[in-house]
């Protein structure tokens, strides 16, 4: 494939999902796209860098840019966001709602779901800490596919495996043959919906005390990231976190958050109202 021919390719998928492919990476081009290429009759990847050139290719586009997309998730990842979040943020955060409101926890390109089950599996395990107050959790992702996988709440022993010690799982999920399947606990507390990340996505309700869109940054270019995180900013309530992944970091980017002191890859917005809320100045 030509220099060119990868560029075509590379540029639809970046305009759908935001994924910013090197020269380099024609490896991946070639590994994920092949029923893409069946599914359309296309005989290699310079014929569906063409047909990607021709009007009328948006549906292509968007089919090219979820089969490249990456859904590496577990439950309870990298550990860190999920024990602050037990032990200082959601208490704080529940301890300066109005009485009867519900915290509300946005897991943003959440994959199959393990991420927003964690955030329920946490709000539930800290009720008492949390003085009772419901938690609602969103999940969203691009592809439509992670989006029923997550509703339905299926997981495979491996993904059980990964990040879940036993006792949570057998509190939480229940098995179904080989498979563990989200408890009715669970599936009340999390509700999960199509949205994508680098356009402007559309989510009712009011704004949130917590989103996570961790390890999603790390495949866009700094516009997009930017573009990102400003959303993300705009939806976060006057005193919301913000968590990114354990390799991402946004001090080189244009943002109106600042790093929150006592948690690596958390951030509030750079606020007088948040500076004082999360350390007391």
């Amino acid at each position: 494939m030509t220099e060119a021919g990868f560029q075509d390719i590379a540029s639809a998928i970046q305009g759908v999902s935001g994924l910013a492919l090197q020269p380099g990476q024609g490896y991946l081009l070639a590994s994920r796209l092949g029923p893409v290429l069946r599914r359309h009759g296309l005989a290699d990847l310079p014929a569906l860098a063409q047909r990607l050139r021709a009007p009328g290719a948006a549906a292509l586009a968007r089919e090219v840019a979820l089969a490249t997309a990456t859904h590496e998730t577990s439950f309870f990842r990298d550990e860190i966001p999920f024990r602050h979040l037990a032990g200082e943020a959601l208490p704080r955060l529940a301890a300066a709602r109005p009485a009867g409101a519900a915290l509300r926890l946005w897991s943003a390109a959440c994959s199959s779901g393990q991420e927003a089950c964690s955030l329920a599996i946490i709000a539930a395990e800290q009720r008492a800490a949390l003085g009772g107050r419901a938690v609602a959790v969103l999940g969203t992702d691009l592809a439509p596919a992670m989006v029923a996988r997550a509703t339905a709440g299926l997981y495979s022993g491996f993904e059980i495996r990964r990040g879940l010690s036993e006792a949570r799982r057998d509190r939480w999920f229940t098995a179904e043959g080989e498979n563990w399947r989200a408890g009715p606990a669970l599936r009340a507390a999390c509700r999960f919906a199509t949205a994508n990340m680098v356009e402007e996505a559309s989510l009712p309700g009011p704004a949130f005390d917590v989103i996570l869109v961790r390890n999603l940054l790390i495949y866009l270019d700094t516009p997009t990231k930017e573009r990102v995180v400003e959303l993300c900013a705009r939806r976060l309530a006057p005193e919301g976190l913000l968590y990114v992944g354990a390799a991402e970091v946004l001090l080189s980017l244009r943002t109106r958050l600042a790093p929150l002191a006592t948690c690596h890859g958390a951030y509030r917005l750079d606020t007088p109202t948040a500076r004082a809320f999360w350390e007391g100045a």
